[in-house]
């Protein structure tokens, strides 16, 4: 048996909108990202999700709440958190992005690695083939986890999954899907 992972990225926010990367500051939901969650809904309503995991920040608990709650339990996991850019949480994204590269194995300033992110999310994954084996998983979060699993179960490097990063492309589709064995 097998884990089925729909990986969904959180609405727009206000910080998207001024080309801000949030990392692990706080930041509200855009009018667009609050329309976007609601629009999704619609777009996977058939999907057979069993249970839904999203990071504890507040941008994914609401993009979580706005598409999932009332249908299917909800359940807030810290691990799934962005990447803690330390010192460049919410500076200018014209700054941060081109420090990604930089940061896979060393720690941002005050902060930590995408290194470190992988390792969450591999702690995750564990934990999903140990409890949901067979089950059908949401996950709401962020840039950063989404690019571990595709290291993680995609077999790619971590230069290889930035370089083909969605967002480059401004690729959106509703949901990305991943199985874990």
């Amino acid at each position: 048996m097998a884990v089925k992972i729909t990986y969904f990225v959180h609405g727009t926010t206000t910080d998207n909108e001024n080309e801000v990367s949030s990392g692990w500051y706080d930041v509200e939901l855009s009018d667009l990202g609050i329309q976007q969650s609601k629009e999704l809904k619609d777009l996977i309503k058939d999907k057979g999700i069993d249970i839904v995991f999203c990071s504890d920040l507040k941008r994914a608990v609401d993009s979580a709440e706005l598409t999932f709650k009332g249908d299917i339990e909800i359940i807030k996991d810290r691990r799934l958190r962005e990447c803690n850019y330390g010192k460049y949480n919410a500076q200018p994204s014209k700054i941060v992005e081109p420090l990604q590269k930089q940061n896979i194995t060393k720690k941002f300033p005050e902060g930590e690695s995408y290194e470190d992110v992988k390792k969450r999310m591999n702690d995750f994954i564990e934990f999903l083939k140990e409890n949901y084996n067979g089950k059908h998983i949401a996950i709401v979060a962020h840039k950063a986890p989404q690019l571990a699993l595709d290291v993680l179960l995609g077999g790619q490097s971590w230069e290889q999954a930035i370089a083909a990063d969605w967002r480059k492309k401004k690729k959106w589709q509703p949901g990305w899907n991943y199985i874990v064995n």
